[in-house]
């Protein structure tokens, strides 16, 4: 160790332990969630646990001095279970092999440990807490709403042995829940990997024994769903969102990217920018199509296509600039950004919120549908594309076309909402916000003598 952790190590009695769940769009909302924490009180040092693939991946990341990493083993793939199928292979090494050699590293740790924020769907966190007498945050990662699907449903299911199919009928008895959300959980549960959402729904029934349950969510941006989950609990529900990577805007940026250069010569709002998320993606026919409209379209656009990127830029031709990677934060609050054709991934919603960008909704898998309604019926800042079946590049080229018009009443109308939920959201994490209160209230909560 050297002096400068030896010195912080010293100097901070209330050390956090934070566990993700393996994947990019859990470990960044954590990862954020700890960088707003240490902002906040400069006492708390963080140990980021994370498997040793995972470290490669993010290690000479910059973050703040109070957050270091520690790894765990990679885990090893059971043979009976498919590697194809990742979503179930995510979970089931994040329920199994992770546990032990997560106990065995609080063993080594130096300082006592304040308090474990864990993962909903690590859902072996709350046990080894509950054994060493820690105190426990959970954090979803998802809306609230979606959380509170689950919740319902899973009580429903343990009062009634009922299906989900029975819920519908009682959708009027929950707070913040409405009939489209239980057709969006019929939708879940009968096209998805069954398997995944097994685990989800044991995992939100382990809530019960944390003692606080954090969201990544804004509580304005749903604020009748947390207040019937704050009266369900027995315990402080915190929104404490966006757990985005915001403050690092502030701090600017010594390198230009070239992919900002070409954003810089383009007109205001003039540009549609295009991701799928880093996980899930569309077939490769939908993807040729989505290009070949974006031609026909004539608008200008910034496509992060990840792997897809080399083979697509051959098909886009000089409207738009394809790339493998960006940092989408930075590119969804430049000037030039017009509109966000997103999967709908809640971290990449918050980050288009906070950004004031309408959003063409594309949703994929899980959560997705639910993102997406919220968008279109509730917040009214995005239109959604209809992706039951292949969209032809005629559909995608008038679409884009009518969302890019900034001048339309629709468009007008879009935009407006557009900037008063960020507004909301600019608001609830400023000084006195509800955000920045309930991380004030979440941090003094876990540090020793403020409790």
């Amino acid at each position: 160790m050297d002096s400068t952790n030896e010195q912080i190590t010293t100097a901070c009695p209330c050390h956090v332990v934070a566990m993700p769940f393996p994947g990019r769009g859990h470990i960044n909302p954590m990862m954020n969630l700890c960088k707003l924490l240490v902002s906040k009180k400069k006492d708390i040092l963080i140990t980021f646990v994370v498997i040793e693939e995972w470290l490669g991946f993010i290690g000479s990341e910059p973050k703040p001095d109070n957050i270091r990493f520690e790894a765990i083993p990679n885990v090893v793939l059971p043979e009976r279970l498919e590697a194809s199928n990742l979503p179930s292979f995510n979970f089931y090494i994040a329920m199994t092999n992770m546990e032990a050699p997560f106990e065995q590293l609080l063993d080594r740790l130096e300082l006592p440990v304040t308090a474990i924020i864990g993962d909903i769907e690590v859902k072996w966190s709350t046990g080894v807490a509950k054994r060493r007498n820690i105190p426990m945050a959970m954090l979803w990662t998802m809306s609230a709403s979606v959380f509170s699907m689950f919740h319902h449903f899973d009580l429903h299911v343990k009062r009634s042995d009922a299906t989900i199919d029975d819920l519908i009928e009682q959708v009027e008895n929950i707070a913040g829940i409405s009939s489209s959300n239980v057709e969006e959980l019929r939708k879940i549960f009968y096209r998805d990997d069954p398997r995944v959402l097994e685990f989800t729904l044991d995992c939100v029934s382990r809530v019960t024994q944390a003692q606080y349950l954090l969201f990544t969510s804004v509580y304005e941006f749903e604020p009748e769903v947390i207040d019937g989950l704050r009266a369900a609990y027995n315990f402080p529900v915190y929104p404490i969102g966006p757990a985005i990577p915001y403050m690092e805007l502030r701090q600017g940026s010594s390198t230009t990217e070239s992919y900002i250069q070409w954003l810089d010569s383009q007109q205001p709002g003039s540009t549609l920018y295009i991701s799928f998320g880093s996980f899930l993606s569309v077939s490769n026919t939908q993807m040729d199509e989505i290009a070949a409209g974006m031609q026909i379209s004539g608008v200008r656009y910034l496509w992060m296509a990840r792997e897809e990127a080399s083979r697509l830029k051959e098909r886009c031709g000089d409207t738009g600039l394809v790339v493998p990677w960006c940092d989408q934060l930075k590119v969804l609050c430049h000037p030039s950004i017009g509109g966000f054709w997103t999967h709908c991934g809640w971290n990449s919603i918050l980050e288009a919120v906070f950004a004031g960008v309408p959003m063409l909704t594309f949703p994929l898998f899980l959560d997705q549908d639910s993102n997406s309604r919220q968008i279109v019926e509730d917040w009214g800042n995005g239109w959604r594309v209809k992706a039951e079946k292949l969209v032809s590049r005629e559909e995608i080229a008038e679409l884009v076309r009518r969302f890019m018009d900034a001048e339309s009443n629709e468009g007008k109308k879009m935009r407006r909402a557009a900037k008063q939920i960020q507004d909301k959201c600019r608001v609830a994490i400023s000084e006195g916000g509800s955000s920045a209160a309930n991380l004030d209230a979440f941090a003094n909560s876990i540090s020793p003598g403020e409790g």
